[in-house]
C-alpha cells in the first residue's frame, strides 16, 4: 500500500504551483475547476512519483498556523545531498522565506533544514 497524494487548500493557487514547481521541480497537471461548485484544483507530480494536491474554493477558513499543532505539520522533500539541502535553503531565505531550522543533522541523524514556505506552510528539505 502507497498513499496515493497529499492534498492541501491554499488561498492563492497560481502562487502556489508556480512556489512547489520552481524550487522543487514539480511538474503541475492542467488546472481542474468544477464551474458549478467554484472548486479547483492542481496535481503536482515530484521525483520519484509522490504528488501533492493544491486546492482552492471560494470559501474557506484561514486559522492561524503554528508550529506546534496537531494535525499537518509540515511535508518534507528529498533533494539528495547535503550540499544540496544547504543551497536550497540558502535560495528559499534569500528569497525571503524564513528559515525556522537548519540546515543541522538532528539527533535522530537526518541532515535537514525547515523553512516556512508558501502560505505559511513548514516544508522540510532532508538529503
Amino acid at each position: 500500500m502507497k498513499i496515493e497524494h497529499v492534498a492541501i487548500y491554499v488561498k492563492d493557487l497560481d502562487k502556489a504551483k508556480d512556489f512547489f514547481t520552481y524550487y522543487f521541480n514539480a511538474k503541475a497537471s492542467n488546472l481542474y475547476h468544477n464551474k458549478t461548485t467554484g472548486f479547483q484544483s492542481y496535481f503536482l507530480t515530484f521525483d520519484g512519483g509522490a504528488r501533492l494536491e493544491i486546492m482552492k474554493k471560494p470559501t474557506m477558513e484561514d486559522p492561524k498556523k503554528t508550529l506546534n499543532r496537531t494535525g499537518y505539520v509540515h511535508i518534507a522533500f528529498s533533494v539528495g545531498s547535503e550540499e544540496e539541502v544547504i543551497r536550497l535553503t540558502k535560495k528559499l531565505e534569500n528569497d525571503g522565506y524564513e528559515v525556522v531550522s537548519g540546515p543541522r543533522t538532528t539527533g535522530d541523524g537526518y541532515f535537514e533544514s525547515c523553512i516556512i514556505g508558501i502560505e505559511d506552510n513548514q516544508i522540510e528539505i532532508t538529503v
